[in-house]
C-alpha cells in the first residue's frame, strides 16, 4: 500500500483503490488532499498493471466539498498564498475546480466512484469526472452552482434548474432516476459491489476501454462539455463576487459553509421534520 497524508491508495489485483482520507473534516477538499487525489490518479495510470480505478471516502461521507477552514486549509494559504483580488481568486479556483477536472475526466483509465453520505459542491465535481458512478442508500448530493459546472451534462437540463433553483439535496434513488448514479446499494454493500464491478472491467483489453472512454467523451466534447464548463466558470467568478454584494439575498454564514449550501441543509432539516 502506498500511503499519501490525506488519501489512502492502494490496488487489488488490476484494480486501484483510491480513498480520500480526512475523517475529521468530512473528507473536506483541501489543496493538499487535491494534489495527494491528483499523484494516486497518477500513479494508477502509470502502473500498467492496473486497469481499472476505484474512488471512496473513508468514514462516514464521500466529501463534505470544499475546505472552507481547517487548519489545513490555513496552511495552504501560507505556504502557497493566493494572489489578492479577482484574478488571483480566479486563478486558483481554476486550477483546483476545473483544470483538474477535466484532467480527471480524461485519465486513461476507467474511473468507478462510490459514493456514500454526503457528496456535496466540489465533491460532486469529483464524482462526475469519474466514468461510473454507484452510491449507497445514503448518499445525498448537492450540485455546485458553477466552478466545474458539469450539473447540466450530469441531468435533464430541467431537473438541474429545478435543483439549483431550489438549493436542495437529491438522494440515492433520485440521484438514479436522473441518470447521475448508475446503481443504489445498501451502504454496507457500496465497497464490495463497486470493487466487483471494477474487477469485472479490469478483465477486458485495456487498449479498448481506453478507445470506448475516448470515444464516448468525445461525443460528449461535440456537443459541447468542455467548452461549456470552461465558459461557465466566467458565471462562477461573477456569482462568488455577487455574494458580497449589499442586496445579497441569504444570510452571511459563520465561514465553515457556502450560503447556498447552508441553504440545502435548511431545507433538509425542514423537509425532514415535515416528514
Amino acid at each position: 500500500m502506498s500511503k499519501f497524508d490525506n488519501v489512502q491508495y492502494e490496488t487489488e489485483d488490476r484494480v486501484a483503490i483510491v480513498t480520500l482520507d480526512r475523517v475529521r473534516y468530512r473528507n473536506a477538499l483541501s489543496d493538499f488532499l487535491m494534489e495527494d487525489l491528483d499523484a494516486a490518479f497518477r500513479q494508477a495510470v502509470d502502473d500498467r498493471d492496473i486497469r481499472a480505478i476505484t474512488v471512496f471516502g473513508a468514514g462516514e461521507h464521500f466529501s463534505a466539498g470544499h475546505d472552507l477552514g481547517s487548519p489545513q486549509r490555513a496552511e495552504g494559504e501560507v505556504n502557497k498564498p493566493t494572489e489578492e483580488g479577482i484574478r488571483g481568486k480566479y486563478r486558483r479556483s481554476w486550477d483546483f475546480d476545473v483544470e483538474r477536472g477535466l484532467r480527471w475526466r480524461s485519465l486513461e483509465k476507467p474511473v468507478i466512484a462510490g459514493v456514500h453520505g454526503y457528496c456535496i459542491f466540489a465533491a460532486w465535481a469529483v464524482a462526475s469526472c469519474a466514468d461510473i458512478i454507484f452510491a449507497s442508500d445514503d448518499a445525498l448530493f448537492l450540485p455546485s452552482n458553477f466552478q466545474y459546472f458539469s450539473v447540466p451534462w450530469d441531468l435533464h437540463h430541467r431537473k438541474a434548474k429545478e435543483i439549483l433553483f431550489e438549493s436542495r439535496f437529491i438522494d440515492a434513488e433520485e440521484a438514479k432516476q436522473t441518470g447521475l448514479v448508475n446503481r443504489v446499494y445498501a451502504k454496507d454493500d457500496l465497497r464490495t459491489e463497486t470493487l466487483a464491478y471494477a474487477h469485472r472491467v479490469s478483465e477486458n483489453d485495456p487498449f479498448q476501454l481506453r478507445m470506448m472512454k475516448m470515444a464516448i467523451n468525445q461525443a460528449q466534447d461535440i456537443q459541447g462539455l468542455t467548452a461549456h464548463i470552461q465558459g461557465s466558470y466566467a458565471h462562477y467568478s461573477l456569482s462568488s463576487n455577487a455574494e458580497k454584494d449589499p442586496g445579497y439575498a441569504l444570510a452571511e454564514t459563520d465561514g465553515k459553509r457556502r450560503p447556498m449550501v447552508q441553504r440545502a441543509l435548511d431545507n433538509y432539516h425542514a423537509a425532514k421534520s415535515r416528514e
